[in-house]
Order: C-alpha cells, then sequence, then structure tokens
C-alpha cells in the first residue's frame, strides 16, 4: 500500500486551511514543513505538541519531519547545526514520528561541493551517529547544488555511511531539473536498492520555472512506478507540487493546483496498478 502525505505549507499557511485541502482531496497525512509561515525546525517543542493535537484530532498522521538540516554551506557553523538537528529530534518525538528529511550541504564560497567531500562525509556521519544514539531515521533527500544533487553523489553517500538510521528520498523532479533522467541515470543505476521514501513532483529536463503534475514532465515517473508494482514496493509518496513556485526552503502551489498534482499522482498509481490510500 501507498501512502500519499503532502507538504501541505503549499497549499497556505494555515493549518486548517491545509488540513481541509488534504481532506478534501482524499490525503490524511502531512509531512509539516512550516505552518503559520514558521518554518518547522524553528517550532518550540510545545508549539509542536499543539498542532500534532490538532491534527490527531482530524484523524491527520505525519510520516516526516520537513526539516532544513543539511541546507547550509560547509564552512557554516555546523556545531550549532547539529544542535537543530537534535532539537528536531524532539519535535519528531512531539509529532509522533521517527523520520525527518535531510540533505547533504552546499558548497562553501567560491568552491565545488565535490571538492568538500571528506567535509561532507564528516557532517552526515555525526549526523547519522545522532540519529542512531536518539533512534530516529534521517531521509535524505537528492536536491539540486548540494552534495547529493546526482546519482553518484547519492550512492557515494549511501556506500559511505552504512546506517539503518540513513534512508533515502527520491525526488525526480531534482533530478530532471539538473538534466538527468530520473529513471535511466538513477533509478535503474543503483537508486532502486536505496530509496525509501519518494517526493513527488514532476519537471521538464533542464527545466527553469515551476514544475509539472506528476507525468506531464520528464521524471519517468511511469517507469518507476510500473517497477514498483513489480517489487510490491509500499511506503509514503508525499507531493511536493512547487507548481507556482519553488524556493530554498520552501515551494508555494495553492489549493487548486494542488488539486491537480493529487490528480496527476493517483492516475500514474492507477495506472501502475499500485494501490494508496
Amino acid at each position: 500500500m501507498i501512502t500519499i502525505s503532502a507538504f501541505a505549507d503549499e497549499i497556505g499557511p494555515d493549518l486548517k486551511v491545509q488540513m481541509d485541502v488534504c481532506e478534501s482531496l482524499g490525503v490524511k497525512c502531512i509531512d509539516v514543513r512550516a505552518i503559520d509561515g514558521k518554518n518547522v525546525s524553528l517550532f518550540t517543542v510545545a508549539e509542536a505538541r499543539q498542532y500534532s493535537k490538532r491534527m490527531d484530532d482530524r484523524g491527520f498522521k505525519m510520516p516526516c519531519v520537513g526539516s532544513p538540516i543539511g541546507k547550509i554551506k560547509i564552512s557554516d557553523d555546523f556545531n550549532a547545526h547539529l544542535d537543530l538537528l537534535k532539537h528536531c529530534f524532539d519535535l519528531a518525538e512531539a509529532f509522533k514520528t521517527k523520520q525527518i528529511r535531510i540533505f547533504s550541504f552546499y558548497a562553501s564560497e567560491g568552491k565545488n561541493i565535490l571538492d568538500e567531500r571528506a567535509d561532507v562525509m564528516k557532517r552526515m556521519e555525526a549526523m547519522v551517529k545522532a540519529a542512531e544514539a536518539a533512534k530516529m531515521i534521517l531521509l535524505h533527500e537528492n536536491e539540486r547544488n548540494i552534495y547529493g544533487a546526482f546519482p553518484d553523489g547519492v550512492k557515494d553517500i549511501f556506500a559511505t555511511i552504512k546506517s539503518p538510521n540513513l534512508k533515502g528520498v527520491f525526488d525526480p523532479a531534482n533530478f530532471a531539473i539538473d538534466g538527468v533522467h530520473p529513471y535511466d541515470d538513477g533509478w535503474t543505476k543503483g537508486l532502486d536498492k536505496l530509496t525509501h521514501y519518494f517526493h513527488i513532483k514532476d519537471a521538464k529536463l533542464n527545466a527553469h520555472g515551476p514544475c509539472v503534475p506528476a507525468g506531464q514532465g520528464d521524471g519517468q515517473i511511469d517507469r518507476i512506478f510500473a517497477d514498483l508494482a513489480k517489487k510490491k514496493w509500499e511506503g509514503v509518496m508525499t507531493l511536493e507540487p512547487h507548481m507556482k513556485a519553488a524556493e530554498q526552503f520552501a515551494g508555494f502551489t495553492g489549493p487548486q493546483l494542488f488539486g491537480k498534482a493529487v490528480e496527476g499522482l493517483k492516475t500514474l498509481l492507477d495506472k501502475a496498478g499500485l494501490k494508496y490510500e
């Protein structure tokens, strides 16, 4: 069974509106990334508990904390960032989840992130050790301009840091925007074995501008889903449509286009014969 979730801050900032729209579209999970314009990593534990109760009262679950952890430069203060990750562990507990989305760092000013591999791995290892101690799961997303932006970088991270507390998020649009054919160049080249979770958006190759509903870009999502069906894959697919705007720490789609995004995903799931809730 596929569980559909959503970065519902793309609908709007208000949690009630987020839940109203998601519920109307048959989606009962939200990966909280922001509420009331505030990034989840900046919530107090008391705020997280309050939001969690409101979600519980409406029958919503939260599969993963949509944190921005790892979206800093290698030259930035990592110790402070590690403390922020540990705060996210407390927030995850408040939201009744063990999973936290992370990234693998931007290059220092004037440098290439591939030349800072040793520093990337040192920081990733420290975060994973912290997660192991807290019994949390870190979900690494392929994202533009970080070490794990391309399939080879993602594979290097998982080959270097072997831990059940580090798992992979596959985002087809992020690959496509960078000119990577997600199925041909990533999924069939080993990322299928590293993927625990999906972020669903689609885009044209080398796109500059908003994303499109699943199936309308070059994300090769239909081919990936066909393979998932053969493997009887089960897990979470979180909608991150970015159909109006995509920013470093957030995106925006709006209620109407969010409905188009849900429709696109469900159409592809139906076509592949993948059951969902």
